[in-house]
């Protein structure tokens, strides 16, 4: 077998898997799903559910990966103040989102929205990708001042307000919008 036909396989198991449990919670509630039940609804054993997500939370709250932050970091200049290099990024970011990615996105954070624990668990992934964020800047120019360590989490706090304010609008808040919004108490950092 080749290993592109193993990738293949691979996506296509997990994109089943999260297609069913987004299903499952926008109809049942997060809370009430359990990963048995995903599993057992999407075809796969319990153990490929945790081969493809840590837990059910990262369903819905991925955090990316170094590469994939240090790749979009490449495409602003990086002698820009850190907080401008990232509110150009979340521009770049927002402007390659076809319908279905906005649609996708939206139907996670209301579901984020809508789950207290949620609420509470995204400050969690928003400090780890803050972290990430740290280790893809400092793989590419060295250990960051404490001063951009602050920058980096603060922002990521303010894409959190972004997700979250769309959701809480029911996506009649353009996402460009509700980022310029939370990104406005930002500028001077």
């Amino acid at each position: 077998m080749s290993s592109d036909w193993r990738d293949r396989k691979r996506a296509e198991t997990h994109q089943r898997i999260y297609e069913t449990a987004m299903r499952l919670f926008a109809d049942e509630g997060f809370e009430t799903v359990h990963v048995g039940r995903i599993a057992a609804e999407a075809g796969v054993s319990v153990p490929t559910f945790y081969a493809h997500f840590a837990s059910k939370e990262q369903i819905v709250l991925p955090v990316p990966s170094a590469d994939e932050l240090g790749g979009f970091l490449e495409l602003v200049p990086a002698d820009l103040p850190l907080g401008e290099r990232i509110r150009r990024l979340a521009l770049i970011w927002f402007g390659q989102f076809r319908a279905e990615d906005r649609a996708e996105l939206l139907a996670r954070w209301r579901i984020v929205a809508r789950t207290p624990v949620l609420r509470i668990r995204a400050a969690g992934y928003e400090r780890e990708t803050a972290e990430t964020l740290i280790a893809a800047l400092e793989k590419a120019g060295g250990p960051l001042p404490p001063s951009d360590r602050v920058v980096a989490t603060a922002y990521l706090t303010a894409f959190t307000a972004t997700f979250l304010a769309l959701a809480d609008s029911d996506g009649t808040l353009p996402l460009e919008d509700a980022a310029e919004l939370a990104f406005a108490s930002l500028r001077d950092l």
